[in-house]
């Protein structure tokens, strides 16, 4: 059976490889930029647990419990911030996030208890809901299917790359403890802060927000990739409904990726939040090199990340490299948990590996299969209901290191989750695929 039965028109294998080329070169480094300080701003509070819970006399559970309060602002905020973003544009939609979140992480050095801090984290939430979904729908406006897992992987680059600069620059500037009367970790969140606002201004003057709005595009050439996209989409819809956002709602494969992604995302939220306590429990680090131990994982996510992604060029491969990249991570979770601590960060390392692999891969699937307002909630749906594991994950490790005094005990429950994801992965199908599939069963032939 062929899989070539899209109408779509395609441009000539040269001609649209090099204007991928030119798209990746012109829209991604932005992107990440804007993703690298987004997740700096969102997951400094890593680095800051120690010496703000002794200044503020915060317990594990009440950290854990602000870190992922975070999560749950965010993800009710995601769809609403999508469907905006598809009436206004990408452009006004993620200057005005980049500002509102820059504004209160700087906000965060002001916190004085546990009621503040929860406030303050639920409000970064909001400010910031929509940027990861945004991101998601913009790309669809630029990339076709094939490409979109290797462009989703290089944004996703922006984690890896705030987690390696991260580290060791948040602990540099923790040990500006007393300068100036600040508290190392206010310093933390006001030196963070900053480059959220000074950056909004550049994401507001450069980018476009679909290519007919491209200065570096010609004008027929925009319009050509606009006309090959759109029919891309028309054709791989598997039903006429999925342009509206009930269709979203009814389609069994956007609930599968959802549950996928909330196990992903249990995890990756987790490793983020307590990485650095981990390490730093023995006793031995100062700051700065804490900083930098917890940088190695994502040193790892950014080599899976760069590689592995383009070869999901399809539905098969990329529900093998998906199934492969969560057992992955699950092992390394397993070996982190029973693992002397040098051979337990080598297994962080290899979990970290496929985060980023996995992630890119996951939003292929509902994409392929919506379009319109119903791509835009669709992608704000499974970000927002997959995100809530970054909320039930750092307070169920935060309860966990609490009761047992050993925040490794939560990494076998990660591992478990990981394992069963893999098992429902195994039903994900690409809309061009089940179409294929519905096409080719007997009900519908005709004689």
């Amino acid at each position: 059976m062929s899989n070539h039965h899209s109408s779509a028109p395609r441009a000539s294998s040269p001609a649209q490889s090099s204007l991928n080329k030119l798209l990746i070169r012109k829209l991604m480094p932005l992107l990440v930029i804007v993703y690298v300080i987004s997740f700096l701003d969102r997951t400094n509070i890593a680095l800051a647990k120690h010496s703000m819970g002794i200044d503020l006399g915060m317990s594990a559970a009440a950290y854990g419990l602000g870190a992922g309060l975070f999560f749950l602002t965010y993800a009710a905020f995601e769809i609403p911030s999508n469907l905006v973003m598809h009436k206004v544009g990408a452009r006004f939609w993620i200057t005005r996030i980049m500002i509102t979140w820059g504004l209160l992480s700087i906000g965060m050095a002001f916190v004085r208890g546990e009621t503040s801090f929860y406030v303050m984290r639920l409000l970064l939430g909001a400010a910031e809901a929509g940027l990861f979904p945004g991101v998601m729908l913009y790309l669809t406006y630029w990339f076709g299917r094939e490409e979109r897992a290797r462009a989703t992987g290089y944004f996703l680059l922006g984690v890896c790359i705030a987690n390696i600069v991260g580290g060791p620059l948040g602990g540099a500037l923790l040990e500006l403890d007393g300068a100036l009367g600040f508290h190392g970790w206010q310093w933390l969140f006001v030196i963070e802060g900053l480059p959220a606002v000074l950056l909004a201004w550049v994401v507001w003057k450069k980018l476009p927000d679909r290519p007919t709005k491209a200065p570096w595009l010609a004008r027929d050439e925009a319009e050509a990739l606009e006309r090959r996209l759109a029919a891309e989409q028309d054709s791989h819809a598997p039903g006429r409904g999925a342009h509206s956002f009930g269709a979203c709602l009814r389609d069994r494969q956007v609930w599968l990726a959802i549950f996928v992604y909330f196990c992903h995302q249990l995890t990756i939220y987790t490793v983020i939040f307590f990485l650095p306590g981990i390490i730093g429990a023995s006793g031995k680090f100062s700051p700065f090199t804490i900083g930098l131990l917890s940088a190695t994982p994502w040193l790892a996510a950014a080599a899976g990340a760069a590689t592995l992604p383009r070869f999901a060029s399809n539905s098969a491969r990329s529900r093998r490299i998906l199934i492969g990249g969560l057992v992955v991570m699950a092992s390394g979770l397993l070996l982190a948990a029973y693992a002397t601590p040098a051979i337990g960060l080598l297994g962080v390392c290899l979990s970290a590996s496929m985060f980023f692999v996995v992630q890119s891969i996951i939003f292929t699937f509902p994409s392929s299969r919506l379009s319109g307002s119903a791509l835009a909630g669709g992608l704000g749906l499974v970000n927002s209901c997959g995100l809530l594991g970054g909320f039930v994950g750092p307070t169920v490790m935060g309860m966990i290191e609490q009761s047992t005094g050993r925040a490794m005990n939560g990494l076998i429950l990660l591992a478990a989750a990981l394992l069963v994801a893999a098992l429902v992965s195994v039903r994900l199908r690409h809309g061009a695929e089940e179409r294929a599939r519905t096409v080719a069963s007997p009900a519908h032939k005709t004689v």
